[in-house]
């Protein structure tokens, strides 16, 4: 189901085990790519592991019950990303408005009785905020909640190499999803004009704060390494991977806790 396209009353009538949100941002992908890229692709594979969550029995319960469903957040398209602040359309928020917007919208699902979410992220430069996000929501006393953060090009097995920014990987999975907003008549350009490797290293540090410092045009990797057909696996395998979480964060027992939501 998704929250968007559903009415208050299919959303009360509903058995929902788990809310899958979807996390991105409104960034610079290259000259081939749209700005909505992470978002796209978060959503893409929440919706593709929602289709996946199936209705075997709970493991672990006494009585077994079947499984209810997944229910699809609103896409939060906005998020840590100063990182590409040279490039025009690039949007962004600092990491702690990003972290109390997060959570405080993950936390109307409780008051529902959708208590289990996983954050599905579609941005590195919103990982390590996501992962405070979860923490938070799952000790927050005011609920009881609890949540996950996945970024989906960490399931995607030997792929998950050749990520990249604009790359083999995110251009593959639009391909496969929206192939209509790739420009197909950049991509060469797009990978003729990028660089090889994220960032300038020296001793396991690297010294650019920001994508420009360099890559010219905002790519890093060969998007033309990623057609269609690699978006389709990537699409299963990330959605098989997220469907999986899903079912343990539905199955997690999860203690009483009375902690200091603030600290």
């Amino acid at each position: 189901m998704r929250l968007a396209d559903a009415t208050w009353t299919d959303v009360r009538d509903a058995d929902v085990d788990v809310a899958l949100l979807p996390v991105g941002s409104t960034e610079q992908h290259g000259p081939h790519a749209p700005l909505g890229t992470d978002t796209l692709n978060a959503v893409a594979v929440a919706e593709a592991a929602a289709a996946a969550y199936d209705a075997e029995p709970r493991t672990g319960v006494a009585d077994a019950v079947s499984r209810g469903e997944a229910l699809v957040g609103p896409p939060i398209p906005v998020g840590v990303a100063e990182e590409h602040c040279a490039f025009d359309g690039t949007m962004w928020v600092t990491p702690d408005t990003f972290r109390s917007y997060v959570r405080e919208a993950a936390a109307s699902l409780p008051v529902h009785g959708v208590d289990r979410v996983v954050f599905v992220n579609g941005h590195g430069g919103n990982v390590e905020a996501l992962a405070e996000v979860a923490r938070r929501f799952s000790r927050d006393p005011a609920h009881d909640g609890y949540g996950v953060a996945f970024t989906w090009f960490g399931a995607v097995g030997e792929h998950a190499s050749d990520m990249g920014h604009a790359g083999p990987l995110e251009t593959a999975l639009l391909r496969a999803t929206t192939p209509d907003l790739v420009r197909e008549d950049r991509v060469e350009s797009a990978r003729d004009g990028g660089v090889d490797r994220w960032g300038e290293w020296v001793s396991g540090v690297n010294l650019a704060h920001d994508s420009d410092e360099f890559t010219d045009n905002g790519v890093v990797g060969d998007p033309t390494a990623g057609d269609a057909e690699r978006g389709l696996e990537l699409l299963d395998r990330a959605g098989d991977a997220l469907a999986e979480l899903a079912r343990a964060v539905a199955d997690r027992k999860v203690a009483d806790r009375d902690v200091d939501a603030d600290r």
